[in-house]
């Protein structure tokens, strides 16, 4: 069966600085499909991030750049395998420099926390348990 993938675009204000920041959280950055103006983030197998200086950025669109300091353009949610791991790397994203959201949401069956990278897109973390989801 054929696994379909998801590049996420963003833009940013400095390509080599989001590198280090993607690094620190554990991610690799792949170099045959990066350079000065792109880094190739890959968050898993299936899950790249393709972080664009806004000047390469801005030959993909007509539309205006958002500033995702002040606006929210989208808000990007991963898995994560345990509750554990959902504060790990919300706390890895704000020791390299992200910030913490507001709001930890637990539920129970659900937990969840999110983080701003240093260009202010949203990256929420959320674990929710096995069982739940099988009924």
């Amino acid at each position: 069966m054929y696994q379909q993938m998801i590049f996420v675009n963003l833009a940013t204000d400095d390509v080599e600085t989001s590198k280090k920041f993607f690094t620190e959280l554990g991610y690799a950055i792949n170099p045959q499909f990066s350079s000065d103006e792109c880094a190739c983030v890959a968050i898993s197998d299936t899950i790249i991030a393709m972080l664009l200086s806004k000047q390469h950025y801005a030959t993909f669109t007509k539309k205006e750049i958002a500033d995702s300091t002040r606006t929210s353009e989208v808000l990007i949610c991963l898995s994560a395998e345990s509750r554990e791991k959902v504060d790990e790397l919300v706390e890895k994203a704000v020791a390299a420099g992200g910030s913490a959201g507001d709001k930890t949401q637990d539920l129970g069956f659900m937990y969840g926390r999110s983080f701003d990278d240093l260009d202010g897109h949203t990256w929420e973390v959320v674990w929710m348990d096995p069982a739940a989801v099988q009924g």
